[in-house]
């Protein structure tokens, strides 16, 4: 069957190499998606394992429409009691891209409206509908006059892990702290460091990579398991199959100066079981040891929407001080919006990737650490 995984702007090849890991065929980027083809095990394995991905959708219809009447006669011609029986609800969730449908909350209505239609023509009674935890979630999407209406078998974004206890203010979205992983090439073969670590979501993302743990062992709930077809035996046979976890001999260290970042990601490490793995501590940037083996640094140090521009400058000086200085012979990620800030580490990266922070556009900047000069370095001796 064809499926779609969702996610955000700049992960789509990362999500793609993840899809061919799994064993997914017919593998299309998109915007902010990946087509593929696969069967049922690899519906529940997406979910399970997909770090960069934030739903995947089996589409059931797509078709045409000029106006959301004809959006209500088509839909109303799915064979919906495959999916649907009338003591089940249902919630819709509709995004448009069109100049001709300009209301999304309208193509809901029209699309509610034509589901109980037919259940009501043929059953005498309807499934209702439930904004919060529905039987069946919903989807439906429009480019100019193309719908797709598809069953989302996640329910809640995946990047949703379902570790997070606490969280400071504005915490980096686990599935783009996946995806800068994956794009330096983690996979836990060093030492690895965060010394602005927040609430830990960059420490935890890097112990699950490096131990090969499905970021969706956590969760609580997929909404495939209220399917009318879920296979319980096939998924509970995936979700304990730990034969792909791997031993990591190296460490993961984490600082923050301050003192509520360290202790709320304490909280969250404990909550994912990770604390065997992650050491933290309250240290200002300044005051960081060096580094006693070669490792790989990734930081998202704050980009001044709160903070003076002078005190902001300072800090990512601070910071590239403390890369030349104590992680010599390492390599370093930053992700920030503030390309002046950027400036103040001093050096010059070897790599730019331009990514979206939420809505804020973001680079995320790598940045080799040699020892000495770097005509040397660059020559080996």
């Amino acid at each position: 069957m064809k499926l779609i995984a969702k996610t955000f702007k700049g992960l789509e090849q990362v999500l793609a190499a993840e899809l061919t890991a799994l064993g997914a065929n017919d593998i299309q980027t998109e915007r902010r998606a990946v087509s593929f083809t696969g069967d049922k095990q690899l519906l529940y394995k997406a979910n399970l394992w997909l770090r960069t991905a934030s739903r995947v959708l089996m589409p059931i219809a797509t078709f045409r429409a000029k106006d959301a009447d004809e959006v209500y006669e088509k839909v109303k011609q799915i064979e919906w009691e495959q999916y649907l029986t009338t003591e089940m609800s249902f919630a819709i969730d509709s995004t448009v891209f069109s100049d001709t449908f300009r209301h999304s909350k309208y193509v809901t209505y029209r699309t509610k409206d034509a589901i109980a239609d037919r259940f009501t023509e043929k059953q005498g009674k309807r499934p209702s509908v439930k904004v919060t935890e529905p039987d069946l979630y919903i989807n439906v999407h429009i480019a100019n006059d193309k719908v797709t209406v598809s069953l989302d078998s996640s329910g809640e974004s995946l990047h949703k892990r379902g570790w997070r206890d606490a969280q400071t203010t504005a915490p980096l979205n686990e599935a783009l702290a996946a995806g800068m992983l994956l794009m330096a090439g983690w996979k836990g073969q060093s030492d690895f460091c965060d010394p602005m670590c927040g609430s830990g979501t960059l420490l935890i993302e890097a112990a699950m990579i490096a131990l090969n743990i499905p970021p969706g062992i956590y969760r609580q709930d997929f909404a495939f398991e209220h399917w009318l077809d879920f296979d319980s035996e096939l998924f509970e046979q995936l979700y304990n199959d730990d034969s792909e976890e791997r031993p990591f001999e190296h460490h993961i260290y984490g600082s923050d100066a301050s003192f509520y970042a360290v202790r709320v990601a304490e909280k969250n490490i404990q909550q994912a079981g990770l604390q065997k793995y992650i050491s933290l501590r309250q240290i200002r940037l300044q005051e960081l040891p060096a580094a006693e083996h070669k490792c790989l640094l990734l930081t998202n140090p704050p980009y001044g929407e709160r903070i003076e521009s002078n005190n902001i400058f300072q800090l990512y000086d601070d910071l590239g001080a403390m890369l030349k200085h104590k992680f010599a012979g390492s390599t370093a990620w930053v992700i920030s919006s503030n390309e002046d800030a950027l400036k103040h580490i001093g050096l010059k990266p070897s790599k730019r990737i331009s990514l979206l922070n939420g809505d804020i556009e973001c680079q995320f900047n790598k940045y080799e650490l040699f020892k000495g000069d770097h005509k040397s370095w660059k020559s080996g001796r």
